[in-house]
């Protein structure tokens, strides 16, 4: 239940290091300092962050075949992202710890059962004492993200309470899905964090619908990239040549539950967008529109959520000991 009225929230616009855990770590340390010193009570960094979103990287690969130096350039990315539990980790919650406030971190995450080699796209929140509070894994990349990262399942859909209300979200064009908004609005999301490497115009309707159909406050960080802000000794550097100079060109952007801009959208730089929010906007929008509440007709539409954690494969110790992995049904 929500014990506060009034916050600060900051949204971390910048670039990643990419493909370099340590410096992108020490990136996000460094802004997390930064906002802090503006008086944040929650911040939001963009969608991979840790080690960085590949835009315009093929990884070597068409319809039928990959090429060698997309398998390297693939190892590497592979080799930068992040496990959890890490080092990396710690060092993250240290730094998150001396900000004393919530903390919403984009990163590459690496599979922590299975082969090991699957990548996802996650968000991890963190409360103010630097613990990790959740994570989401994204449940549908897109396009070619799906060469390169898996999909999550229902059990990620995370919601954290607050004192400033509930902490949720989904990440880039999941906010496109609205079967997945609806569990967020269920869950009483009342800040909605969305994470994203999109910088079309269109995003920006995407944030202001979001904010009006939940009646929440919806939180957008995306990057600013340029090509300088990639390696140079990328093995499929030649993938770039005929981009733009400005890869992505930011729009992090803070919105109310009615759809206005509080801060924000930043375009053509890197930056902080700091927005004061009065939380009890919520409940006013809400008097004519509670999606999930007196707006909803249940006894036309319902939705079902799957947030049972799968696997693909389960281990069942035998009855002498043999195999003693992970227990299974007896």
């Amino acid at each position: 239940m929500r014990t506060r009225d009034r916050m600060t929230v900051a949204v971390v616009q910048a670039a990643s290091v990419l493909m370099d855990r340590e410096q992108s770590v020490q990136k996000a340390c460094r802004y997390l300092e930064e906002a802090s010193n503006r008086g944040a009570d929650l911040i939001v960094f963009p969608e991979a962050f840790i080690p960085g979103y590949p835009r315009g990287l093929t990884f070597g690969s068409v319809v039928g075949a990959r090429r060698p130096e997309g398998r390297k350039d693939w190892g590497r990315y592979w080799r930068s992202a992040v496990s959890i539990p890490s080092p990396d980790i710690d060092r993250l919650k240290e730094a998150i710890a001396r900000t004393k406030a919530y903390v919403v971190m984009g990163v590459i995450e690496r599979a922590d059962h299975g082969g090991h080699a699957t990548l996802y796209g996650t968000t991890l929140y963190f409360g103010p004492d630097g613990t990790l509070l959740g994570r989401h894994r994204k449940l549908k990349p897109t396009g070619s993200e799906r060469l390169i990262w898996g999909e999550g399942d229902g059990s990620t859909l995370t919601a954290v309470p607050t004192p400033f209300g509930i902490l949720g979200g989904l990440i880039c064009w999941e906010n496109y899905m609205p079967l997945a908004r609806a569990a967020m609005y269920e869950k009483g999301v009342t800040l909605y964090v969305a994470p994203t490497a999109d910088a079309r115009d269109s995003w920006q309707a995407t944030l202001q619908h979001i904010a009006c159909e939940g009646r929440c406050f919806v939180i957008g960080a995306n990057q600013y990239v340029t090509k300088h802000d990639y390696p140079e000794d990328l093995a499929c550097a030649g993938d770039l040549v005929h981009e733009p100079e400005e890869l992505c060109r930011g729009g992090s952007a803070i919105v109310d539950p009615l759809g206005q801009y509080l801060a924000g959208p930043l375009y053509h730089e890197e930056g902080l967008v700091v927005a004061e929010l009065d939380l009890t906007a919520v409940e006013a929008a809400r008097f004519d529109f509670d999606v999930t509440g007196h707006y909803a007709r249940p006894d036309v539409f319902t939705l079902w959520v799957n947030e049972e954690p799968q696997r693909n494969v389960t281990l069942r110790a035998d009855r002498q000991g043999v195999n003693p992995r992970t227990p299974g049904p007896a």
